[in-house]
């Protein structure tokens, strides 16, 4: 018997990523989605589901990335990747991940070295600036000349969506790629399909409904779910507990200055007072001179 009450999984639990991105028959799901993403760069016929997933080398990465890899018709590479905690070095880690899909397509014998495109998209369950005032939902990276502005080389692209920073409600989704942001951001607290979703993800909210699960899928969502709610506590305290041992250590470094200062201001209020009272007892003297 289950305990689930919302309707529909949560997009960024393992299960949900997998199930809903990561299974053959739903690969015309994960087809709509980067072709809407990459509409002005490409135009995605069928895609092959490769088994190259990539096991972090810390026990937070197991925990916190989830990828698929996939190649199109034309020998392009794309890894998606569904990132759950914000980490030192994640864009170095990111550019390492990637660096595998370049020197896997090596050739033995006379190679010319040409390489087909490589895709890195990431979607993030944090933002890389937390004081980011314009909000960045989606950023894309390719190899720029500083000097000029322009791309120096296009086979490599990164694109990173920022989820929390994505805030627009139903009534906002003028844009084909608002509505698979808000519906992956928002899908388990959905109670009903919005008409304006309709299309594709029609089938998106149809593999996503919890009640046509058999007791094997419910079992494994179950589990991810469980797994998705522990990670999240844990860095949400560890945030926590990071953002109170920073304001002690920022304490221990600035009383000693405050102190300071206070000091110095008892100092300069004891200078006003005596200045005051020598100013009184001066106008007294002239009082009685004048008498």
């Amino acid at each position: 018997m289950t305990n689930l009450t919302d309707r529909y999984i949560n997009f960024f639990t393992d299960y949900g990523f997998k199930r809903l991105f990561g299974e053959e028959r739903n690969k015309d799901l994960l087809i709509d989605f980067l072709n809407t993403l990459l509409a002005d760069q490409e135009n995605i016929i069928n895609l092959t589901y490769t088994d190259k997933e990539k096991q972090g080398n810390t026990q937070l990465d197991r925990k916190a990335i989830f990828d698929l890899h996939c190649e199109n018709d034309k020998g392009e590479k794309f890894i998606i990747e569904l990132q759950k905690a914000k980490q030192n070095f994640f864009k170095d880690r990111s550019i390492f991940y990637s660096s595998f899909a370049v020197q896997e397509q090596a050739q033995r014998g006379d190679w010319d070295f040409k390489l087909k495109k490589i895709y890195t998209i990431g979607i993030l369950d944090f933002c890389f600036d937390d004081n980011d005032k314009d909000k960045t939902v989606v950023s894309e990276i390719k190899l720029t000349d500083t000097r000029t502005g322009k791309v120096f080389y296009d086979k490599l692209t990164y694109i990173y969506l920022q989820m929390p920073n994505f805030d627009k409600s139903i009534s906002e989704l003028t844009e084909p790629f608002d509505k698979w942001l808000f519906v992956i951001k928002n899908l388990h607290k959905l109670e009903n399909q919005p008409e304006i979703l309709s299309g594709i993800f029609s089938k998106f909210f149809e593999e996503a409904e919890i009640a046509s699960y058999n007791k094997e899928e419910l079992k494994n969502y179950e589990k991810s779910l469980k797994y998705y709610r522990d990670l999240k506590n844990t860095i949400d305290t560890a945030y926590s507990d990071g953002i109170e041992e920073g304001r002690e250590e920022i304490e221990k470094k600035l009383m000693p200055i405050i102190e300071q200062k206070e000091e110095k201001l008892k100092e300069k209020e004891k200078e006003l007072k005596d200045r005051d009272v020598l100013i009184q007892e001066l106008q007294e003297k002239l009082n009685n001179l004048k008498i």
